[in-house]
């Protein structure tokens, strides 16, 4: 069993986010559904409160302010945030003490075979102690971005990418106790808590986010997130062998395919077009040259104690004009550079 657990707070919006997780959840005994309510909206609570048994309405119970350092007046929000994050893992895994979850926010909408993907990948998270999480999210998943007709194709990631994941009670265990009082998920991006260990993410995303309005103030939304494309094929990923994501085997397969494929210059990259002239690879040789062919080809070009969006040991798989692109380090590539931020 395995629960999803849906943090809201002041958006009546819920309601788009719990209609999809509702149709496309293929078992509710398998997969019943905890909102999660922060705020005391009154609106949003009855939205909640209408979907009678079907989901379980519980309540944060400390509303108040929380005292922040002066400079950190206007992150206010992010503070209530990781506390909401910190109250409603607690009940998930002590009080009703599931061995794992799903987490989703209130403003994402989940794709047709979202419940297909974490049934699929979960029994490889149970066994691989080089993951951490599994999510639903690719940074760098605009629609001309991805490949739609290989929706199927799934990744490790060293970035911890959120927006729809799952984790296991162990992994709770053992964020609990240093749980940040903000910004909890640039500290999970953190070496500190990350330890060397990956995700898996897929090709195109299996969800995708409507809210714009939030404590981020629509930071990213206009300039990448409403682009993100959400998945509408269903892949029956249960019937899919993934043994080819286990840490030893995806290394071999996947640096092969990023390093013999032919080093190009952005400037060629941006004159040819075409999916059947074959995968490339764009070579950055430090963060500033990073930033820079990041920035060019569109994608998300902020790095988190050093590491890309959406990477890998430092690589980037993403397509530009229909054809697969790997934005890599030099094969020399020896570790992460935190100062890179």
């Amino acid at each position: 069993v395995i629960p999803v657990l849906v943090l809201a707070c002041d958006r009546s919006s819920v309601r788009r986010c719990l209609d999809k997780i509702l149709r496309y959840r293929p078992s509710a005994r398998r997969f019943p559904v905890i909102v999660s309510q922060d705020c005391g909206h009154a609106e949003t609570a009855r939205v909640i409160a209408s979907y009678g048994q079907a989901v379980a309405h519980i309540r944060q119970p400390d509303l108040s302010d929380i005292a922040v350092p002066p400079e950190h007046r206007k992150f206010q929000g992010y503070y209530k945030i990781s506390r909401h994050y910190r109250w409603a893992l607690g009940q998930v895994f002590r009080t009703f003490r599931y061995r794992a979850a799903i987490v989703v926010e209130d403003d994402l909408e989940v794709a047709p075979d979202f419940f297909e993907y974490f049934q699929a990948v979960f029994p490889l998270l149970r066994r691989d102690p080089s993951l951490w999480c599994i999510s639903a999210w690719n940074d760098n998943g605009k629609e001309a971005m991805v490949d739609a007709g290989h929706a199927e194709l799934l990744y490790r990631t060293d970035f911890f990418p959120g927006l729809g994941w799952l984790l296991l009670a162990e992994l709770w265990d053992e964020l609990e106790p240093k749980w940040p009082p903000a910004f909890w998920d640039d500290w999970m991006r953190q070496p500190e808590q990350r330890r060397g260990r990956s995700c898996v993410r897929p090709e195109v995303s299996r969800t995708m986010t409507f809210g714009r309005k939030g404590v981020s103030h629509g930071q990213f939304f206009d300039q990448y997130l409403k682009f993100i494309k959400l998945n509408d094929r269903f892949v029956p990923f249960t019937q899919l062998d993934l043994s080819y994501l286990k840490k030893e085997e995806y290394e071999r397969f996947f640096l092969q395919q990023v390093y013999s494929a032919p080093e190009i210059k952005i400037e060629e990259l941006q004159k040819e077009a075409g999916r059947d002239l074959g995968a490339v690879r764009l070579q950055y040789r430090g963060r500033d040259s990073f930033k820079a062919l990041a920035k060019a080809l569109g994608l998300m070009d902020d790095l988190k104690s050093g590491v890309p969006r959406a990477g890998y040991r430092g690589i980037v798989s993403f397509v530009c004009r229909g054809r697969r692109v790997f934005l890599a380090p030099p094969s020399d590539w020896t570790g992460y550079d935190p100062s890179w931020s």
